[in-house]
């Protein structure tokens, strides 16, 4: 724009073609567009999304006539296309991505309104005979989802005798045995790091060494490469579960790391006690020679 001369020196007459920014509000494409809009020879081509209560919106339901900026109004004989170049999925592009998912729920957001009213028909019509909530919340509404998920618990003992009725309430031990071949006490020195309460358990009690992690969780010894672990399910104690079982793996992998690093330091102090051996040997040799002696008296006794 800033490359053309003044509107008032521009014969409209020798433009064929104009690319303005979309929306038609105001400034030099919107006096333009009130000098033109009467002649039925020209046409505007909107290639893409405008905002509601734009020029560029109301020009595409093509309404007789429209307002000019002076307040006056003027006949709209000129052509309006409107084609969509717009960089978001289309109606069928969408539905078919919700087909392949099949959703519950269904929230359109960042839209037009009257469009977004549109599309939530269409999904409406399409997933009829789905139990899919399909929602168009306004700006800052809140919206509610619930999921129904079915999960699954193994029981043994008292509680696998009998099948509980639908909404009846079951309650017990949970138990996971893990793979541990390091030393228990090393274990219970690595949780008092993390939680201030960690006790041994009499073998009364456990049938076996064990220990407690304040009141949520048992941890029992029970060969020398398995532990287990016993708690009552609720949002902490299962926290508490996850933490140790993260533990106790991390501790299984650096066994082996530890074992090796403990041959190399054996294997280096050989080297270095056989490299002294040499150093001293050669010492020696320099001073009495191959056949040489040295005679140590110690309390008169001498070697």
């Amino acid at each position: 724009m800033a490359a053309l001369p003044y509107f008032d020196e521009i014969d409209p007459s020798t433009i064929d073609v104009l690319l303005v920014t979309h929306g038609l509000q105001s400034g030099f494409s919107r006096q333009l567009f009130e000098m033109w809009c009467s002649d039925k020879k020209n046409a505007c081509v909107i290639p893409g999304y405008v905002m509601e209560g734009t020029l560029a919106k109301t020009i595409i339901n093509e309404p007789k006539e429209i307002t000019l900026m002076n307040g006056l109004t003027a006949p709209l004989n000129m052509q309006v296309h409107y084609i969509s170049f717009s960089a978001h999925a289309d109606f069928a592009q969408t539905s078919t991505f919700l087909k392949e998912l099949m959703p519950p729920n269904i929230i359109l957001v960042h839209g037009e309104a009257n469009e977004m009213g549109r599309l939530k028909q269409k999904l409406i019509t399409q997933f009829a005979d789905r139990n899919t909530k399909i929602i168009s919340p306004k700006n800052c509404q809140s919206v509610e989802m619930y999921f129904n998920s079915e999960k699954m618990a193994k029981t043994i003992g008292r509680l696998a005798k009998k099948t509980p009725e639908v909404g009846e309430t079951v309650s017990g031990l949970l138990r996971i045995t893990i793979a541990y071949s390091g030393a228990f006490v090393v274990l219970k020195h690595r949780l008092k790091q993390i939680f201030e309460s960690v006790e041994s358990l009499p073998d009364e009690e456990s049938e076996g060494p064990a220990f407690r992690v304040h009141e949520w969780l048992t941890v029992k010894y029970e060969s020398e490469k398995h532990i287990s672990l016993h708690w009552r399910p609720d949002p902490i104690s299962n926290m508490v579960s996850d933490s140790v079982v993260a533990l106790v793996l991390n501790i299984s992998r650096e066994i082996p790391k530890v074992a090796v690093e403990s041959e190399e330091a054996t294997k280096t102090e050989e080297e270095n006690n056989k490299k002294a051996e040499k150093v001293l040997h050669a010492l020696l040799v320099s001073l009495f020679g191959e056949n040489g002696k040295l005679v140590i008296s110690v309390d008169g006794n001498a070697s």
